[in-house]
């Protein structure tokens, strides 16, 4: 199983704003941490704001916060909504499948059994369990005192 590089970004994403609670963070200052292309993390962010995990705000002041409590955002929740569309394998698309073995084959329950386990265990998992007490992001995430942007290591 890997992840699509969007739900990478928006685990990123909030994370950056988990990290740096109640303040307005740049979508730009998050693509240059997360190493990550400021218009796949612009879709991100339209995503993650129509879903309504974040805020955003236009304008010269603008940016991006957490539209609610990072121990009310499952990660699971999150990977369900970047992934829950994308078929695990073929069998499991209700169009384009052209398996022979559809009817016959016992994979594709065990497969489905697994995947939601997969996400079972997510479901455990909030955003505040990320970021809280991890010392290493935020020094990768939080916003500097003196500049008010990110600080990226170099």
């Amino acid at each position: 199983m890997r992840l699509t590089m969007r739900t990478n970004l928006a685990m990123r994403t909030l994370m950056a704003c988990a990290v740096n609670d109640g303040q307005i963070v740049r979508r730009h200052e998050i693509a240059l941490c997360c190493n990550a292309s400021e218009n796949h993390l612009a879709q991100v962010v339209n995503t993650l704001g129509q879903l309504g995990y974040l805020d955003t705000q236009r304008g010269r002041a603008g940016g991006i916060r957490l539209a609610r409590p990072a121990k009310a955002i499952s990660v699971g929740e999150v990977f369900r909504a970047f992934e829950g569309g994308t078929p695990f394998a073929e069998c499991f698309a209700a169009q384009g499948n052209t398996c022979p073995l559809i009817e016959t084959c016992l994979l594709k329950p065990a497969l489905a059994v697994a995947v939601e386990s997969f996400y079972a265990t997510l479901d455990r998992v909030t955003l505040a369990d990320l970021v809280v007490n991890n010392q290493g992001l935020d020094q990768l995430l939080s916003l500097g005192n003196a500049s008010q942007s990110l600080v990226c290591p170099a």
